[in-house]
């Protein structure tokens, strides 16, 4: 079998006072999987577990990103998560806080024939 890609989502994500690289990651992964509802798995005669997601994040601070709690979104499937250096933080006038922004993709793909 061959891992063939079925599904492109593409979401965003924010954490407008806290500035917190995970949540706004975790909010944009949320954004892509929930503007669907995936049946191509059980169409092709697979399991919704059978499902491989691969998830990447842009994120400004992609080292502070917690890559399992990310992956504590995915309702099914098995995958992982690529964090890069990416999306957009903007401070408030003041300079005490900022809104982070994150963008996500995520490829699912599924071994076929």
């Amino acid at each position: 079998m061959a891992k063939k890609r079925m599904v492109l989502e593409i979401g965003m994500g924010t954490d407008i006072r806290g500035a917190d690289p995970t949540k706004a990651a975790c909010r944009a992964l949320r954004d892509a999987l929930w503007h669907n509802s995936l049946s191509i798995a059980p169409a092709l005669g697979h399991s919704l577990d059978a499902m491989v997601v691969d998830i990447h994040i842009g994120v400004p601070r992609p080292e502070l990103v917690d890559k399992a709690e990310v992956m504590a979104v995915l309702p099914y499937g098995k995958g992982s998560v690529t964090v890069t250096e990416g999306g957009l933080e903007i401070p408030n006038d003041a300079g005490t806080s900022s809104t982070m922004i994150a963008n996500a993709c995520v490829v699912v793909s599924l071994d076929v024939v």
